[in-house]
């Protein structure tokens, strides 16, 4: 006997995903989760052979409560997605996270014409339930961190500029995969990049990440769990919490400056803005730092032993525009301290 828990937060979709499951001879629901938070409790309370996922739930999603429970109480997981371009991307991004397989609803995420996909699901879950997840290959996020994302704190604090050089995409390909869409803020990143390189990174570098991630664009509207990257060849500005994009004139000979997009946001927010300086060459960023500083926000560099090139976390530093220096792996551990 095949025994599943059934997470989905729709009572409706519950009931009907039960009944479509229990139909089999060989397998029995034992357990129902309204969303990842209750998931990840009965998951490890009950210990079902198999979890059907669905992806888009309130307090906690799909893919944050299949990160939690392959770190924690590894069991094959099939995923259940409303159709649509992002929840597809979602729904294949799972499979990094350690999904088995998922299913798309026929319709919309309370898809009363689920019956649709009965033999599939049934079908799926019973492959699922003869995987060996130990020989699974997925990426695995500290479960300390998860612990402490899952469960955000409450912070008064609103946004968070990410400013890199040379050296950056390595550093924000360890930090991001760290961001769960439950981070309590926004986030903006300034990368130094050739114009036209910023959209496929943003997309490369969104693969590695529950949060959504995307290039930034005009008039977007900042809000927690999102994460913008800014553009090549334009200044990037947080004003009347949106984002703003020019063409005004370089700075430090880079357009978008770190420098821009920090001052920006230490005027718009005030002690509300967190600073990150990532490694890179030059000062970009440095006035930045200092701008969000005095305001009363908090400041991160990367420190020298893990940066490429130390140039302008150096910079920040020499300029008393920094509270706090840490190596790379720390960095997101620290972010939370501050919080």
């Amino acid at each position: 006997m095949i025994n599943v828990l059934v997470v989905d937060d729709s009572s409706l979709m519950r009931r009907m995903i039960s009944e479509m499951l229990d139909s089999a001879l060989d397998i029995r629901v034992v357990g129902t989760a309204r969303d990842g938070m209750d998931a990840v409790e009965k998951t490890e309370k009950l210990r079902p052979d198999v979890v059907t996922m669905d992806i888009e739930m309130p307090r906690m999603d799909g893919l944050s409560a299949l990160s939690y429970i392959m770190s924690k109480t590894p069991v094959p997981v099939v995923m259940l997605t409303a159709m649509g371009k992002i929840e597809a991307d979602l729904a294949v991004k799972s499979i990094e996270y350690g999904a088995v397989d998922f299913v798309s609803k026929p319709s919309k995420t309370i898809s009363l014409d689920i019956e649709e996909v009965k033999d599939e699901l049934i079908s799926k879950v019973r492959a699922a339930s003869t995987v060996n997840v130990k020989k699974m290959f997925f990426r695995v996020v500290e479960r300390r961190l998860i612990e402490k994302l899952l469960t955000p704190p409450k912070t008064d604090k609103k946004v968070m500029i990410i400013g890199a050089s040379t050296g950056g995409p390595h550093a924000l390909s360890e930090i991001m995969p760290k961001l769960h869409r439950t981070f309590p803020l926004a986030v903006l990143i300034v990368q130094h990049l050739p114009v036209g390189f910023t959209k496929s990174f943003s997309e490369r570098l969104s693969w590695q990440t529950s949060i959504t991630l995307k290039e930034a664009e005009d008039n977007d509207v900042i809000k927690p769990g999102h994460v913008f990257i800014a553009p090549s060849g334009y200044h990037t500005v947080v004003k009347n919490g949106r984002i703003k994009l020019n063409k005004r004139p370089k700075v430090n000979r880079m357009r978008p400056s770190i420098d821009v997009a920090m001052k920006s946001a230490a005027e718009a927010y005030n002690d509300k803005a967190i600073g990150v300086l990532l490694s890179g060459m030059g000062e970009d960023g440095a006035e930045g730092m200092k701008a969000i500083k005095e305001r009363g926000g908090k400041t991160i560099v990367q420190d020298e032993l893990t940066s490429v090139i130390f140039g302008m976390p150096k910079a920040a530093i020499e300029m008393g525009a920094v509270d706090k220096v840490a190596a790379l792996p720390d960095i997101v551990d620290e972010m939370m301290k501050m919080l």
